[in-house]
């Protein structure tokens, strides 16, 4: 059953915990919160842009004709925040990684109703996940859903770090000409070495991509990638991290944010890398040092660094990120095009329903189930 309670973890401080939770977990009418971005006056411009506050991933009248509470907010920060207002008695979290509610330990003990917590997208980092598995909660998202999104967006932004485009594009706003500006620093794909850290969904689907290139391609991960595959695509399995990473002039990071991967590129292994290497980071803010990669662009050991991930987000104005030189900075959108929402918001709706009935989930959809975490995040 999908919102099967675990009895015992071997931990005793949770046992009452899970005693408490279970009196809760009877059919009828569920509060459902969820916490997505403002879109303001973009809201009506686009009937699929289902991802914002204003269209709730487009379940609303869904929800409530079903007699269920449906709450949504942009609201999640501090004490007196509208989310924090629910969290006592709701029980069903839907939040982004785009705008995430931070599913704290503190949070989680407060919220005593709470069943489940869906991620509108991919990567469930924003929960405390051993929390969650000690209190019996399930966690899950909607894996697959945007990876073809991200994959291209990580191409797009290779191209605009290699081909030295936006300070091009800048210019043209300015009202400058300068080509010398641009040409000093701009190269061709073809020939360079590009690996990814991590070569999950994304990763793959990034190398395959990049194969049309003709660039000399490497990757890290747990595990290899299947031999056939691997034979297609011409990449290269690097078991040693370290090794790799001097070897590439473009580095993009495809790792999900853990334990092991926070701070993962800090001062020491950036100083390792090639000098003027370019990286992409649309994976987590948090895997790299913020002042480390503020201070090897700002030198130019980074000659370009690129993505749409921040720690914390939104990103406060004076995030160091927004000034530092050489970068092509954007706020979390990969993930977020028109299709992938409409991908997201119906992978929502199916657990919901799922919920509703007590079935249980796609296996690859679980983060946390059963007290136990997802292999990618233990």
């Amino acid at each position: 059953m999908a919102m099967k309670r675990v009895v015992a973890l071997g931990l005793s401080a949770s046992s009452s915990l899970f005693t408490r939770r279970l009196l809760h977990a009877s059919p009828g009418p569920k509060k459902i919160v969820g916490v997505l971005y403002k879109a303001n006056e973009y809201a009506s411009l686009n009937p699929n842009f289902v991802a914002c506050a204003e269209n709730a991933l487009g379940i609303r009248d869904w929800l409530e004709s079903q007699g269920h509470e449906y709450i949504v907010t942009a609201d999640k920060e501090g004490p007196h925040c509208e989310l924090e207002k629910h969290i006592p008695d709701l029980h069903v979290l839907i939040t982004t990684p785009f705008h995430p509610a931070y599913v704290t330990a503190e949070r989680i003990k407060k919220a005593k109703n709470l069943q489940l917590v869906l991620t509108a997208g991919i990567g469930s980092d924003h929960v405390d996940l051993k929390a969650a598995a000690a209190a019996g909660l399930t966690v899950a998202e909607v894996t697959g859903s945007n990876t073809v999104s991200v994959a291209e967006d990580e191409l797009m932004r290779i191209l605009i770090l290699v081909r030295n485009f936006l300070p091009g594009h800048h210019q043209v706003i300015n009202g400058e000409w300068n080509v010398a500006a641009i040409a000093h620093r701009a190269y061709d794909l073809e020939g360079k070495t590009v690996g990814t850290v991590g070569a999950g969904r994304i990763g793959r689907l990034l190398l395959q991509r990049l194969k049309p290139f003709n660039c000399n391609l490497l990757y890290h991960d747990r595990v290899k990638i299947d031999p056939e595959l691997e034979s297609q695509i011409g990449a290269k399995y690097e078991e040693d991290l370290d090794a790799m990473l001097p070897k590439c002039d473009i580095i993009v990071i495809n790792t999900p944010l853990t334990e092991k991967t926070k701070g993962m590129f800090d001062k020491e292994r950036i100083a390792k890398l090639k000098k003027g290497v370019l990286i992409v980071n649309n994976a987590r803010g948090a895997i790299m040092d913020t002042q480390a990669v503020v201070d090897a662009c700002s030198s130019g050991h980074i000659a370009g660094y690129s993505g749409d991930v921040w720690y914390p987000q939104p990103a406060p104005n004076d995030h160091p990120w927004r000034y530092m030189p050489n970068q092509a900075m954007t706020p979390h959108i990969s993930g977020t095009t028109i299709d992938a929402q409409l991908r997201y918001a119906a992978g929502v709706k199916d657990m919901l329903e799922r919920y509703f009935k007590d079935e249980d989930f796609p296996q690859h959809y679980y983060i946390v189930k059963d007290g136990e975490l997802a292999s990618q995040y233990r």
